[in-house]
Parts: structure tokens; sequence; C-alpha cells
């Protein structure tokens, strides 16, 4: 995640959030550099924001990383039917939502496997100077930052995963 701090007026802001880039940032090619119109808003434990985030799919035993999407959307259950994979892709959860039992320990089970994804990024904070804190402007190079980020964590996984035993070495 980028952690920019962007000093916009509230118009600004305002077009940004709806996609756009502000006239005031076109009138200057060193403020429209320096402005990353790409990057939106987030509260993650109650702290403000303004970047973007690294969404993966992990495999659940390796925690090697496979794709660079991990949210349920419509277009990823779609592409997982027409390929006939049953989705265990993790839902967002809902705080006091009523569940029958039997969607208490599908949601049991997916906790499960969201923890060791969750694993992924602990390892990316601590073991990686924090790597998911990333200073780039603009969307190509956060995905290309983030990219050699993913597969990094990748090569550091299979060596452990070779030096515990748990995989041969290719």
């Amino acid at each position: 995640m980028s952690m920019r701090v962007q000093r916009n007026s509230r118009e600004d802001n305002k077009t940004i959030k709806d996609r756009n880039v502000p006239e005031s940032f076109k009138e200057s090619q060193a403020k429209l550099s320096q402005k990353d119109t790409d990057a939106r808003w987030m509260t993650k434990s109650g702290e403000r924001h303004y970047g973007y985030k690294d969404h993966i799919n992990a495999d659940a035993k390796t925690k090697l990383i496979t794709e660079y999407s991990a949210y349920r959307s419509k277009k990823i259950e779609e592409s997982l039917k027409e390929k006939d994979i049953t989705s265990h892709v993790h839902e967002k959860g809902y705080r006091n939502n009523p569940l029958d039992v039997q969607q208490k320990l599908t949601n049991k089970m997916k906790s499960k496997i969201r923890v060791r994804v969750e694993h992924v990024f602990g390892y990316m904070t601590n073991s990686m100077n924090d790597a998911l804190h990333m200073t780039s402007i603009g969307i190509k190079r956060i995905e290309s930052n983030i990219g050699f980020l993913n597969q990094t964590y990748n090569l550091f996984r299979y060596e452990q995963l070779v030096r515990l035993g748990k995989v041969k070495m290719i």
C-alpha cells in the first residue's frame, strides 16, 4: 500500500473521487507528476490511508501467492465457475450478522484459510522491511512494484518450504 500524503482541496478530492484529474493539476506538469490521482482513501484499524491495496490469492497449504486478486466479486466468481472451480474466496464479513449454523461452520473454515493468507502480509511487513508501504506515484508503477513484491515473497517462501522439507527443490 502506498502511503503518500495528499494535501488537496475539497474540490480536487471530489474530482479525484469521481475518477477524473482536476484542472488545477493539469496546469503544471510538476504538480501533475507529484499527485497520485489513481490512489484511493481507505480505513484500516481506524486509521485513514491514501494509496493502493495488494489483493492476493494464496494457496492455503503452501502460502504461495497464486494470483493478485483476492476479494469476492461477480467477475471472479464467474471466472471460477467457467473453469469449474469451487470458490474459496473469502467473503467480506459483517459484524452482528445472524447466520445459521451451516453458514457459521463455512465461515469458520474460510477464517482458517484467511488466517493463512494474512500470514503472507505479516511476513511482508515483518520480514521484508515493511515492504507493503510503497512510495511510488501512479497505478502503473504500483502495479509493477506489487508484482515484484509478490514474486519476491514467493521466492522467500519457496526457499523456506525447501529448507523445511515441505517441497523438493526443482
